[in-house]
């Protein structure tokens, strides 16, 4: 009797452990997104048509689309940074940007968006399509990452981000795994809110020096 209420514990545990994190997916898959949203189709959907992880995440701001634009095109390693957890996604190389770096400005179909210091498809982002300042696609092999400015009423932005991933079979797919299911979302909402945070902050300071 002891030892089936032990077995019975240990079901119980791992079913309500199981449904937690179906729960917590469920909600970091569609963080800050609408229904719509989460349903309509985005740029780069059809590159990756069938994938294993497929979030889609939204904030609004208080900055038109302009505002926000030049925060996006210099994303990434070695560039302005990911303007998340520094250590972590900088690789101790320094700081995310709190500037907007007209040098890091122009963006085209072909740059690489680094990840770390090796630049290769593997290990940093191709710029596949960009409508300045509505959207911009990155690929990668089996992975798709979209960027949609939306205009809102009252100079307001929606920007809305999308990363489409297929699993591959191979040596690093565990970690990939870990990475994306309980990592990613922690990082990319930080990262969403500095975005919100510095074109916030750059158009008050524009609006009170005109």
């Amino acid at each position: 009797m002891r030892t089936a209420t032990k077995v019975g514990g240990v079901t119980a545990c791992a079913i309500g452990a199981i449904e937690g994190f179906r729960r917590y997916r469920r909600w970091h898959l569609r963080w800050g997104a609408t229904d719509d949203e989460v349903s309509r189709a985005m740029p780069g959907d059809e590159v990756v048509p069938d994938p294993h992880f497929a979030p889609t995440r939204a904030i609004t701001i208080d900055a038109p689309p302009e505002a926000v634009w030049p925060w996006l095109v210099q994303l990434g390693y070695g560039r302005a940074g990911w303007y998340s957890y520094d250590l972590l996604d900088n690789l101790g190389y320094g700081r995310s940007a709190e500037e907007i770096r007209p040098e890091l400005q122009g963006v085209h179909p072909g740059d690489w968006i680094p990840m770390g210091p090796v630049v290769n498809e593997e290990a940093a982002w191709v710029v596949d399509r960009i409508d300045p300042p509505r959207a911009m696609l990155w690929v990668k092999p089996a992975c798709t990452w979209v960027w949609q400015l939306e205009d809102l009423p009252g100079g307001r932005t929606r920007l809305v981000t999308r990363i489409r991933l297929r699993h591959r079979l191979r040596f690093t797919v565990i970690p990939e795994l870990f990475l994306m299911e309980l990592g990613d979302f922690w990082m990319m909402r930080k990262e969403l809110l500095s975005i919100r945070e510095r074109a916030e902050r750059n158009t008050a300071a524009a609006a009170l020096a005109a």
